[in-house]
This record gives C-alpha cells, structure tokens and sequence, in this order.
C-alpha cells in the first residue's frame, strides 16, 4: 500500500528517536515553538493559519552521516519531515504543517574548500561566514538575502531567489550563479544525487520539498570594498528616475534601492541623514565610481548625506546599506507598527515610473513605496516592495487586483504554496524530481500543490 503522511497523535516518534539514537534531539516545548516558525508573521493571514503550527521533534544532525541516519528513519516510520535554516523565510517554508520532524541543517555547516570563482560549502552555513571566509581569498558572494547575518547558503537555495547583489550578478536561478548543489532522497537507503547545471533548478526555490541539500558550490566574484551611501531626492520618481539612468551610463553597484521619505521614522538610526522630506536611495556603490555618483546627485540639485565603508558603517553604529532595501524595510516598519502588511511587486521591462507615480497616488497613506532594481537575464528588472494597511483577505486582493491591472506581476506573500507564490504554475520538473528524491511525499507537506498522495511510491 501507498505511504501516507499520518496525523501528529499517529508519528511514531519513539521508534524514530530510537533508531537516530546518539543525534541531537528536542521535544521542549519552547526549543520546538522557536525550530517550527519562521517570519510568515509578516503576513495577517499566515499569521493566522500557521501561528499554532509546530514540530514534535527538533532533530539537529552535525554530520553528513547524521543526516543519512536521519532520513533513513524518517522514511522507515513515514515521519512527515520539514527542514531549516536560518528559519528567515517570509512564507511559512519551514513551517511544519503536519508535525512530525523539524531537521535543522544548521549543525551542516563547514565550508568545505575556496576556490578561484568559487566557493564548496554544507547547506547549513550562515551566509555572513561564507562571505567572510570568501573575502579572506580576496573574493565574495555573487548575491545574498538583506538576512545575510542569519539566514544559511542551503536556505538562500531552497526559498529564496535573489537580493542584495542581484542588481550586478542576476537572480539565483541565472546560468552559473549556482554551480552544483548534493541533495540527499528521503529513503529507507538514502541515495546522494549530485546536480549540475539546468538540473539546479530541480531544487531552486522548491522550499525543501524535494530532497535535503547536502552541499552547494557558488560562484564568486572579485572582493569590492563596496561603499554604503544614500542619495537624498526632492521626489521619489526623481529617485527612481536617477537609479535607472545611472544603470545605463554603467554604474558599478552591487545595490541600488529606492525608499520613499515616509519610511524615514523607521530608520531612526540614521537621524538626519535620511529626513522626512527628501526621498532616498540607498546605494553600494564601487570606489571608482564614487566621485560620478556623488557629481550627477548634486547635478540633479539632490545631497549625499553620507557614504562609508562597511568598517565605518559598523564603527559609525549605523546600518549597512543592505539592510536599508528589500524586506529588510519591512521588518523595520513591522516592528515599529506591527499593522503593516507588503506585497511583492514585478514591473514590465522597461518600467514605466509614471505607474509608479499612478500607484503612489492611488493609494495614499494606505501604501509605503520602496523600489528595488535587480536584473534578471541580463536584463534590468524592477521590483517593489511596498507596505500596505489592509488587513483584511478582501482589501488584500482588492489591492493585488488593481496592481496587476496597472501590468504587474504580483508574487503572492500570503500563501504558503509554491505555486500560488511565485511560479503561478506547477514546475513538473521539480515534481518529477520529488518522485525521485522524496517517494513517499514526507516532505514539507502542504508546501507544493503538484504533489498528489497517489503519486507516492507503493512500498
């Protein structure tokens, strides 16, 4: 008969923990509530679906072998299992939707060999230690989330697809940004499959769905000292309009993020270098190209209040350029009004600033703008991430359906499917793999709506 994922009151947790005896484990109540969340409390309706959500077990494996052991028991006993990282996810990805186990991959992290254009790490090291040993070779990360101190490289893979870096070197799933990635199957004999070139995308954003990642090798790029600074506009759409131009005169940033003048009281720290009226751009931008980027500012009558190396950022008690874009600004104004909601918004190539200008209008004090400029393909591709009042599912959507009227994609924070997410569709390639990797379907259950309980393997 076919393995089904069985209800939390039916896991046979003593056999599991029986058979990985010797492995880091928790069943206390406030090591599980902390190992079984992440930040999906950004959204009013995750918060309500996933706030009682929790493992019956944290398992904390420290070597490859462990969690060989690991996913051998959990397919032995049909043990639902999800896996974390840094546990800094935005939608429920390493929420337990079923109980069962929560692997935390955090004890799989030794940086296994830098090379040159490369680095071969375990999925669990934090990003901000990668980059760092990566900087001691003279080189860095191509890309990382604004969650760079916490997040893992694994979890950047499985959730994530681009941030701070995107602007110079792409999103995660370009060719050669992501170079091979292990993934260990959930079987009674665990199999190590190695992926290489297009087959990454079988476990690129698949929010751990589909195999446990063991290994990854990343490219890498140059050291830069880059330099954390802020232009300072009269008008948003003369900030955004500035960021693109200089774009097509060849800047060389790793970060360009737009933040309009209302956001401000959420940066405290920065006083008067980033007031409530003038509207910001928030920049990592090359020494060599300091000089122009100041002159076109005070060209088009705007001030740099200040531009730094992350040494003199840090000794300065301010924070790092990127930490002042992507969700990173939804954070901030979270904690200080937790009323606030976002969206994730893509624009059509070339952006148009004058819907940028419709939105804003729009929606007054009901909707804060900040723009992040990416590039996809080797194309420029503008995103924003803008906080929202509504609360409520009907007001949400209400604003979803006018954005997307306006052209826009919407990437939906609100859902913890895959599908419904991002992609729009079911990736059968990452199904076809689950098939494969995970056969039983004990995988982060609920995560993907293209995995159906007939599609599990017959034992």
């Amino acid at each position: 008969m076919s393995v089904e994922t069985k209800t939390e009151s039916q896991h046979d947790l003593s056999g599991f923990l029986a058979d990985i005896e010797g492995i880091r484990t928790s069943t206390d109540a406030g090591v599980i509530k902390a190992r079984s969340l992440d930040y999906y409390w950004y959204s009013p309706l995750l918060k309500e679906q996933l706030a009682d959500k929790r493992a019956d077990v944290i398992v904390t494996p420290r070597t490859q072998d462990e969690v060989v052991r690991v996913a051998a028991a959990i397919a032995r006993h049909a043990i639902p299992v999800t896996i974390r990282g840094g546990g800094t996810g935005n939608y429920g990805q390493c929420v337990p939707m079923e109980g069962g186990v929560v692997l935390d991959i955090t004890g799989l992290n030794k940086i296994i060999e830098i090379g040159e254009g490369w680095a071969r790490t375990q999925a669990g090291a934090r990003i901000a230690r990668l980059d760092d040993a990566c900087a001691e070779t003279g080189q860095q990360l191509l890309m990382y989330p604004s969650t760079r101190k916490i997040a893992t490289i694994g979890g950047f893979l499985s959730g994530g697809s681009g941030g701070i870096g995107s602007l110079r070197h792409g999103v995660l799933r370009d060719d050669g940004n992501v170079r091979m990635v292990k993934v260990l199957t959930i079987e009674e004999e665990p199999q190590i499959i190695t992926l290489e070139g297009p087959d990454i995308q079988k476990v690129q954003h698949a929010y751990g769905t589909n195999g446990i990642i063991l290994e990854l090798e990343v490219a890498l790029t140059k050291l830069t000292d880059w330099i954390h600074t802020a232009a300072l506009f009269d008008g948003y759409i003369d900030a955004l309009q500035f960021s693109l131009d200089m774009l097509d005169a060849g800047l060389d940033c790793y970060l360009l993020t737009v933040v309009e003048r209302r956001f401000s009281q959420y940066y405290a720290k920065f006083g008067e270098l980033f007031p409530d009226d003038r509207d910001a751009v928030f920049a990592m931008v090359a020494p060599d190209d300091m000089e122009r980027f100041t002159a076109e500012v005070e060209r088009r009558k705007g001030r740099v209040p200040f531009a730094m190396t992350l040494e003199e950022i840090h000794d300065a008690g301010l924070p790092p350029a990127f930490e002042c874009g992507w969700n990173h600004t939804t954070l901030m104004a979270l904690k200080a009004d937790p009323d606030w909601t976002y969206l994730q918004v893509a624009y059509p190539q070339p952006i148009d600033p004058s819907v940028v200008a419709k939105q804003m209008e729009r929606y007054g004090d009901q909707m804060f703008w900040h723009h992040e400029i990416a590039r996809m393909h080797g194309e420029v591709q503008v995103f924003a991430l803008p906080i929202i009042r509504q609360q409520k599912r009907d007001d949400i959507y209400k604003a979803i359906a006018e954005i997307e009227a306006d052209g826009c994609t919407i990437y939906d924070p609100h859902v913890i499917t895959i599908e419904d997410g991002g992609m729009k569709e079911i990736d059968t390639s990452q199904i076809d793999f689950k098939k494969q990797a995970d056969p039983y379907g004990l995988m982060n259950p609920g995560k993907t709506r293209g995995w159906t309980a007939d599609m599990a393997r017959q034992r």
